[in-house]
């Protein structure tokens, strides 16, 4: 096929920015560290495999999911330190605060990541857009110390592929001349929203790459793909077809927490105890969304990382656990088995509905229903003042009761152990603690 003419000559309908954080996690430990800059940092301490890892690490052949015996043997000067969550999310919360200070509409895509549409604001701060975007990295790498690679094009899409040109730190335009360039060096497999079976059945066809994909001509594209493939088909080429939502997530498709524990136990009291501290987690996110919960699926993963699940419909949708202890602990003596030993337990609430959409059953007496909800909206308000889990269910004492990681894996982040001035243990400022002081 033709490679020679542009998909889309005029300069710039649109301008979306994305932006990826380098080793992410990695570099917040870096950042809050000092003395581990250009150190190779390994994160996962709690969990006996890599989290995240920092580029020089990476480049020692250390990757995530990697077991820590095997990366002190890749890499046996690693910096290895417990996941602290916490600070990688006051980093996160800094690094969109930057952007909107540029635009009011980012999108915060996940953690490390997100999208910011720039579109029309040359005028308002005499800059180009690639001045613009140029100014949103440098402010994020000189307030926070952390090195972001940016992506600009004319859709969302097209900004990914850019940002993932060059990383660490890197900067690409695709400008509506240069999508050809692009497209044709990427592998089909590397676009955003393709996966391995879109791969696999455009293979058929010849398309391997991301130019070869977006070459087809409209009337293929239409019947050879489902929607979201032909609106990325359309992203490709140049049209924005995704907006930036500025908007927080507030509407779930499910809710899931699951946690891992070491050491690995076949204690049945202590791993029923971790799965009902993912189900208050569950119902806690539940409730602050005002949703409700028609089913739920529970899992228990064992040492050699195999997994036993199980799937629960609840005869009334809820997001209270007391509703639900009694079937969970039916389910759970189902799938426990006292000869293996298990590492982490989950909960996804599956069926998720309004609040205001609940309805009793038949053979239950609504003032049974209504006293629950004030019950939990008591503690609820409970939590808030004292900290979360302040009132939990009795026979998930053992899993607040002691910290989830013992022994050699049972270190605390640096964030937990310092606090700042105005610090409780409950209640925490909105900044990374930083070695020195705050920055």
């Amino acid at each position: 096929m033709p490679h020679s003419q542009p998909f889309l000559v005029s300069s710039w309908p649109r301008a979306i920015v994305h932006l990826d954080g380098d080793a992410f996690f990695a570099a917040c430990e870096q950042a809050v560290h000092p003395e581990y800059k250009g150190r190779p940092v390994v994160t996962g301490k709690e969990r006996g495999i890599v989290a995240a890892a920092s580029y020089e690490a990476k480049a020692k052949g250390v990757s995530r999911g990697v077991p820590l015996w095997e990366v002190k043997k890749l890499c046996p000067d690693a910096i290895i330190v417990p996941s602290d969550y916490e600070t990688y999310s006051l980093f996160s919360k800094r690094m969109f605060q930057i952007l909107r200070r540029f635009t009011s509409q980012v999108e915060e895509y996940s953690i490390d990541e997100g999208f910011a549409d720039i579109t029309g604001l040359q005028r308002p701060m005499h800059a180009s857009y690639e001045g613009i975007a140029r100014q949103m990295q440098a402010t994020i790498q000189n307030e926070l110390g952390l090195t972001v690679s940016v992506g600009l094009s004319l859709s969302k899409v097209l900004a990914k592929v850019a940002s993932k040109h060059q990383k660490p730190a890197g900067f690409t335009v695709i400008s509506g001349r240069e999508i050809n360039k692009y497209l044709a060096v990427t592998p089909l497999e590397k676009v955003w929203g393709i996966g391995l079976r879109t791969t696999a059945y455009c293979a058929k066809f010849g398309i391997r790459t991301a130019l070869e994909f977006a070459e087809q001509a409209e009337e293929l594209a239409r019947r050879r793909f489902t929607k979201p493939h032909y609106e990325i088909w359309q992203e490709l080429r140049g049209g924005s077809v995704y907006e930036v939502v500025p908007e927080e997530k507030s509407t779930y498709a499910s809710i899931s927490k699951t946690k891992t524990f070491t050491p690995p136990t076949n204690n049945p009291e202590h791993v029923f105890a971790q799965l009902l501290k993912n189900l208050e987690n569950a119902c806690i996110k539940a409730r602050r969304h005002r949703l409700l919960a028609r089913g739920l699926v529970i899992f228990l993963k064992r040492q050699d990382f195999s997994h036993a699940g199980m799937e629960i419909t609840l005869s009334r949708a809820s997001a209270y656990p007391q509703d639900m202890t009694q079937i969970v602990r039916t389910a759970f003596t189902k799938l426990f088995k006292s000869s293996c030993h298990y590492r982490a337990t989950g909960v996804v609430l599956v069926g998720l509905t309004a609040d205001a959409a609940v309805q009793t059953t038949l053979f239950e007496e609504p003032w049974r229903f209504e006293k629950l909800q004030r019950v939990y909206e008591a503690m609820d308000k409970l939590s808030e003042r004292f900290g979360k889990h302040a009132v939990h269910l009795a026979a998930s004492t053992p899993a607040h009761g002691t910290p989830p990681h013992i022994k050699d894996r049972g270190d605390i982040p640096a964030r937990k152990q310092n606090r700042v001035k105005g610090e409780t243990a409950r209640t925490h400022l909105n900044t990374p603690f930083l070695l020195g002081g705050v920055k």
